[in-house]
């Protein structure tokens, strides 16, 4: 459940090679700076609407559209058929695959977004993992950061497992719904084909084709007259 082959099918993936000699999910996340500085071919053959900010360091494949007001900066490679929206904060060392959509106020760095996810608006992606065909409901948030700051520690029912890093988002698998306003806190794992609820809070391990929601009590009253 934890080793990348469970949640991710990247066999035939364009940038697979940079999965190469991974056993963890986390082990990728120390790679991404030299794999990118050495694969990216700085260019644009996306389309521009409006006066975006592109950094000189930034690949933008074919078909893809960078809206007004979104911010990129390298070293970043962005694929093709994807849409990069207005307000957009993409801050470097990042891998966007083919046909992905990064929403409106959405921030992203050094993470790996595989085809076809959507981040659609309001969320913060930092030292992740997406899967093919994830989704982020508005306002998901994958944090990176523990509180007091430490070693991210990966916790299953196996044992512990140290990831030797103190910057460790989550690591979501393929076809993955996160719903809205939930957190993923440092160090999750989501396997491949589950759904977060909305307004959870999650840490640890979720398998395959499972469902977390917390538990809500709601209640509804009539207003006394005055």
């Amino acid at each position: 459940m934890l080793k990348l082959e469970d949640l991710y099918d990247i066999a035939g993936w364009e940038w697979e090679d940079l999965f190469d000699g991974v056993t963890y999910p986390w082990e990728v996340l120390p790679k991404i700076e030299a794999y990118i500085c050495r694969t990216l071919q700085p260019k644009n053959l996306g389309q521009l609407v409006g006066q975006p900010f592109i950094g000189v360091d930034v690949q933008i494949g074919a078909g893809t559209i960078i809206e007004h007001g979104a911010v990129i900066y390298g070293p970043t490679i962005i694929g093709e058929n994807c849409v990069i929206r207005a307000g957009a904060y993409i801050r470097g060392w990042v891998l966007i695959g083919n046909q992905v959509v990064v929403g409106n106020s959405s921030e992203i760095k050094n993470a790996v977004v595989m085809d076809q996810t959507a981040i659609a608006h309001f969320n913060y992606v930092g030292d992740s993992i997406l899967g093919f065909r994830s989704h982020l409901g508005a306002g998901a948030i994958l944090s990176n950061l523990k509180i007091p700051v430490g070693e991210i520690v990966i916790q299953t029912l196996e044992g512990a497992f140290p990831t030797g890093l103190t910057k460790c988002g989550a690591f979501v698998g393929d076809d993955c719904e996160i719903g809205c306003n939930s957190v993923l806190n440092p160090g999750s794992i989501v396997g491949q084909g589950s759904t977060i609820y909305p307004l959870t809070s999650f840490r640890g391990v979720v398998g395959p084709q499972s469902i977390v929601k917390t538990k809500q009590r709601q209640e509804t009253v009539i207003k006394q007259q005055r």
